[in-house]
């Protein structure tokens, strides 16, 4: 099975058409590289048999073909109706304003006046490949955000997640500028931050950043960009996240970590729609949905001090809560169908189906990781079963027991009643940081994620209590 190419791993075909061979040979070998194939033909005829047969972005076109007698803006025309999504440059030693504003019309992309320089035309050429790449960017994350909702079925088919289903396609259509995605860790906020873009019919990219994973200054220069001279470190000038998701959307996990001070710069750039780069004078404005999510209440944030009262209103405009699973247990024995038979697909397994015993544990276990558990739970299951069959000996020993924590409550948190005394609070908290590390396989940012802390916050930990590399 071949492995799907992202747009930054695909060609880009470009067709040059000429009726002098010169021309041709020269543009074709100034033009082609490792990531861009060259096509040439003489004619408009030829030009569209390519264009049929094969996926051309991009096509230079000469504006009077004098060998075939043809007319560059017919076959421009004709280009635009078998292929509306391929730009075109013409190309003309008889430049005529008039022809230019037919040919601007008919959707050309660039009209430019022979004898083009190579330099001047590989400046159009980055500018039509850099609106190429992002169609092709925003056509790859729609496909395939597309197959992840039909495939794992997030939603499930209970009352609740269909309602979440109607009310997210409606939000995303209404054009909102500032939406909050609250639930549990493993829920999926992102993957329906993800639908909030894509099904608004977006023209810009997806940016996605998690809050907890940077320093407080670090994270402001991601966001705003910097320029050149900004601090020590800043050789060259860089565009932040905000302007990179221009026209489209940017998703802020994990919200709630984020230092006040940066909090009060977002709230002015939400209200202004503009912001200065750090060590920048200009304004920037852009045109981005911000899409924010948590799994903390923010309102108590606000009241214990630590979250901005007027950031919240902002934010929470449009308000969306996920359920976690253990709230639609209707929904657990389908996920756990689907996840089988996906990882059984992926990791050529033998696992084809479940007994009604361990269906049933499945079902009344409280999922405290929700999906992501889940879908973590059957990947290994697969991975390390034999037989045809999930039995409940194959399940761990928390699931057949029943054992699991209350809603809210952090991982671990159960060693304190594994023994009749009194734990030390710190021998408490190393051991639940610990047991959360060895549910995860060590994957920091999950174990964060399912204590309910940062990951820097975690870090800090292991380094005091001695349980591993920080990294």
């Amino acid at each position: 099975m071949s492995e799907e190419k992202t747009p930054v791993e695909l060609e880009y075909t470009l067709l040059v058409v000429d009726d002098e061979e010169s021309i041709r040979v020269t543009l074709a070998e100034a033009l082609k590289d490792d990531r861009t194939k060259v096509l040439t033909s003489a004619t408009g005829f030829g030009a569209l048999e390519l264009i049929d047969q094969e996926t051309v972005d991009l096509v230079l076109l000469d504006q009077n073909l004098k060998e075939s007698g043809e007319s560059g803006l017919d076959v421009l025309r004709q280009i635009k109706e078998l292929r509306p999504e391929t730009l075109v440059i013409m190309m003309t030693a008889y430049g005529k304003i008039e022809t230019a504003v037919e040919a601007i019309k008919l959707g050309c992309f660039q009209y430019l006046t022979k004898p083009v320089e190579i330099p001047q035309l590989r400046l159009v050429l980055k500018s039509a490949l850099s609106t190429i790449r992002l169609r092709k960017e925003v056509e790859f994350l729609r496909s395939r955000t597309e197959r992840d909702i039909q495939g794992e079925r997030v939603f499930g088919e209970s009352g609740k997640m269909q309602d979440l289903l109607e009310n997210v396609k409606k939000i995303a259509m209404s054009g909102t500028s500032t939406v909050l995605i609250r639930g549990e860790t493993g829920t999926g906020k992102e993957l329906i931050a993800r639908m909030l873009h894509f099904w608004g019919d977006p023209k810009g990219a997806f940016v996605d950043i998690n809050c907890a994973a940077f320093p407080d200054n670090l994270l402001e220069s991601e966001l705003m960009g910097h320029e050149a001279g900004a601090f020590t470190d800043a050789r060259k000038s860089k565009r932040g996240l905000v302007e990179l998701a221009d026209r489209g959307t940017l998703f802020l996990d994990e919200i709630a970590e984020m230092a006040m001070p940066l909090q009060a710069k977002l709230l002015r750039l939400l209200e202004n729609r503009s912001f200065r780069r750090i060590g920048g004078t200009s304004e920037i404005k852009f045109h981005t949905r911000f899409v924010a999510a948590t799994n903390k209440d923010l309102f108590q944030e606000v009241e214990k001090g630590t979250f901005r009262e007027d950031l919240y209103y902002r934010l929470s405009v449009i308000p969306i809560h996920v359920p976690a699973l253990r709230e639609r247990p209707e929904d657990i024995g389908l996920l756990a169908k689907y996840f089988l038979d996906k990882f059984n697909r992926e990791l050529s397994g033998k696992m084809t189906r479940i007994s009604p015993k361990a269906l049933e544990l499945l079902c009344n276990y409280r999922w405290p990781g929700n999906v992501r558990e889940l879908k973590n739970l059957m990947e290994r299951l697969v991975l390390l079963g034999n037989g045809p069959e999930l039995l409940p000996s194959d399940l761990p020993a928390n699931i057949v027991s029943g054992e699991t924590r209350s809603p809210g409550r952090p991982a671990g948190e159960d060693v304190v009643f594994l023994t009749d005394r009194v734990l030390p609070l710190a021998d408490v908290e190393k051991a639940g940081i610990a047991h959360a590390l060895e549910a995860v396989g060590g994957n920091k940012t999950r174990a964060a994620e399912l204590l309910g802390i940062a990951r820097q916050t975690l870090r800090t930990k292991i380094k005091e209590y001695s349980l591993g590399p920080e990294d």
